[in-house]
């Protein structure tokens, strides 16, 4: 059997198109051999006539994208969908906010005894968590600054 027959057949077994099929050059002799349906069967399954890999999408761009954004790039205003709100986790950032000035504040109670103690360690701890303070600076002017 002519190759090109050979290929109809196993492109209608294999359920692909004839430009999918692939026949293993070297067995073309075996290939030529071959009469019924049941030979392009057992060729398929000794391997001699294959199927093609199908054609993927390259990720090398959207590897190239990611590696960039890693590095913070990409962030302008036209890349931007959704508010600022929905961009950032608010709680996320809330809590970093406050482990930060509860360390700062514990770190003032020990250089500084005296100031905090004048203010109240307790009452500035709750300040911290009711949101008072906007930032550790702000926290530290507070203390500093206390009469």
């Amino acid at each position: 059997m002519k190759a090109e027959k050979a290929k109809e057949i196993a492109a209608g077994l294999l359920k692909v198109g004839k430009k999918k099929i692939w026949i293993d050059p070297e067995e073309a002799e075996s290939v030529k051999e071959a009469i019924t349906k049941d030979d392009i069967r057992e060729l398929i399954k000794n391997g001699i006539i294959k199927k093609r890999k199908e054609g993927e999408q390259s990720r090398g761009r959207a590897r190239k994208i990611e590696k960039q954004k890693k590095k913070g790039r990409r962030k302008g205003h036209g890349s931007r969908k959704g508010t600022a709100k929905a961009r950032t986790d608010r709680k996320a950032d809330w809590i970093n906010k406050v482990r930060a000035q509860r360390a700062l504040l514990k770190e003032l109670k020990e250089k500084h005894p005296d100031k905090v103690k004048k203010l109240g360690y307790s009452k500035l701890y709750r300040m911290i968590k009711g949101g008072f303070f906007r930032s550790k600076a702000q926290l530290e002017r507070f203390v500093m600054e206390a009469k």
